[in-house]
């Protein structure tokens, strides 16, 4: 990796022994994720090199490929994926691809031609009648495991989007990734391992233990979230709690909770070099005036605020203080801590670190900063490289249910006092206002544009719920028949 400034260094002291045990231990309560020594990690910028990578694994396979992805786009892209899985799967390696319902619904041609070839296809979470909420939880993950040897964790979806347009002159999206080779590829299988069996696939056998031979001296940990679990939500208040000189973090999606801009504020207020850069562009439109009107808090506290001027910016990393770094799938909103599976490594190493720091300075030479003017208003600043700002390209159904999801956790923490508006976000609350005065007025003239939604709803609703009811009486009298045959009989005679 090229050489790249290491942050300023701090006037404070370095962390003691016992600050450092410290810290372990509340990374390791935090994640809930041991940290792996012995492993060889590069870094991989964009499409342009994580693909490639992607590909070579692929081609190499000889054994064993696990492949988890939110979107699986059926275009040029996934098309030469899916037909290198394919041609993998013909010549005998075991093929395993887990890919989300709602963020790869129209790649049913993919599927058949992977099952065809004799993949493991298994598609996460589909819609459910009797579960109409379940779909809000969702495999958000992009992951890939080759022959326990070699592991791939990313932000990036298999999409041509990400290669950009340059026809129309758009850019390819701006994301992160990392190649893993070490002991820290069991974990990665461990975690395709589970959601693979809660889809309901078959339990998967573990890789040889010679294939997880130390590669190199780099520490890392495999932070595996899933719903109700909220490790990386956690970690990531750690990491804010303990950074001492710099938190630079990159998220593509961010609506931070209270306790999360609570934590990086008073970071800011303690003298750490608190920055925070997101899309100035964003492929879900409706989540930019959210993330905005976020910026307030933080800015006030100094967390300096920048956005990105190319097309998409998608990656989710943070460095800290030269020496930590994550990388991976999670955004810093509600629905990736809470709702979400996702996955990311959090790595330990000053020479990752020291990268990762200098990259978050390039991207900035690209971004415009957001400040407070003179009367207190946010405003974004002159530029400092004055690129043309184009809108991404139009974000699938999947990416664009993600966001109608964080938009409504969002809104519904703040409307049950789990989240707390700022003045900032009064236009937003108005909007919703209007809109549902608007849609009462259109309910007064046509009744039955509102009625006919609200009765099929209510039908469903009602049907899922006698469902669920009947399921769990017969699991009820399931279970008091396996009790009553495991009591002791007793004889009728007394003795």
């Amino acid at each position: 990796m090229p050489d790249s400034p290491t942050p300023a260094a701090s006037s404070r002291p370095a962390p003691a022994a016992a600050q450092r045990a410290f810290a372990e231990r509340a990374f390791l309560r935090a994640a809930g994720a041991d940290p792996i020594d012995g492993n060889a990690v590069r870094v991989l910028l964009d499409a342009q090199e994580n693909f490639p990578a992607w590909e070579q694994a692929i081609d190499a396979a000889r054994r064993l490929i696990l492949f988890e992805m939110y979107i699986f786009e059926d275009d040029p892209v996934g098309r030469a994926f899916a037909e290198r899985l394919a041609a993998r799967a013909r010549a005998g390696v075991q093929v395993f691809v887990l890919c989300d319902w709602l963020g790869s619904w129209r790649s049913g041609a993919l599927w058949r031609t992977l099952r065809a070839a004799g993949a493991q296809v298994r598609l996460f979470n589909p819609l459910r009648f009797a579960s109409p909420f379940g779909w809000l939880s969702r495999d958000h993950r992009k992951t890939i495991v080759v022959d326990g040897s070699v592991g791939f964790v990313s932000g990036l979806c298999v999409s041509a989007k990400w290669w950009g347009n340059p026809a129309r002159r758009l850019e390819p999206w701006r994301d992160t990734g990392v190649e893993i080779r070490g002991p820290a590829v069991a974990a990665l299988e461990s975690a395709f391992a589970q959601a693979w069996e809660a889809c309901g696939g078959t339990p998967l056998a573990p890789s040889p233990p010679q294939d997880m031979a130390r590669q190199g001296d780099i520490r890392l940990r495999v932070v595996a979230g899933a719903p109700s679990a909220t490790g990386t939500f956690r970690l990531d208040l750690s990491i804010a709690s303990l950074a001492r000189q710099h938190l630079w973090l990159t998220d593509a999606y961010f609506v931070g909770s209270a306790p999360y801009v609570q934590a990086l504020a008073a970071a800011a207020r303690d003298g750490v070099d608190v920055r925070l850069l997101v899309p100035g562009a964003s492929d879900i439109p409706a989540l930019s005036p959210l993330s905005r009107a976020g910026y307030r808090p933080l800015l006030e506290a100094g967390v300096r605020v920048f956005e990105w001027n190319g097309t998409m910016l998608h990656a989710k990393t943070a460095v800290a203080d030269g020496v930590w770094s994550r990388i991976g799938s999670t955004n810093l909103n509600i629905a990736s801590w809470m709702q979400n599976y996702e996955l990311d490594v959090a790595i330990e190493d000053a020479g990752i670190g020291a990268w990762m720091a200098g990259q978050y300075e390039r991207d900035l030479e690209r971004s415009t900063e957001i400040v407070l003017t003179h009367h207190n208003r946010v405003r974004r600043s002159g530029r400092r490289n004055p690129l043309p700002v184009r809108r991404a390209h139009s974000g699938s159904a999947g990416r664009a249910a993600a966001g109608a999801v964080s938009v409504g956790s969002a809104l519904g923490a703040a409307l049950t006092n789990r989240r707390v508006l700022v003045p900032t976000e009064a236009g937003l609350i108005a909007r919703l206002g209007v809109a549902a005065i608007a849609l009462g007025g259109i309910g007064v003239v046509w009744p039955a544009v509102v009625a006919w939604p609200v009765a099929v709803l209510s039908v469903w609703f009602g049907l899922a719920w006698l469902t669920k009811a009947a399921a769990l009486r017969r699991q009820r009298r399931a279970e008091q028949g396996e009790q009553a045959q495991a009591l002791p009989r007793r004889d009728s005679a007394a003795p």
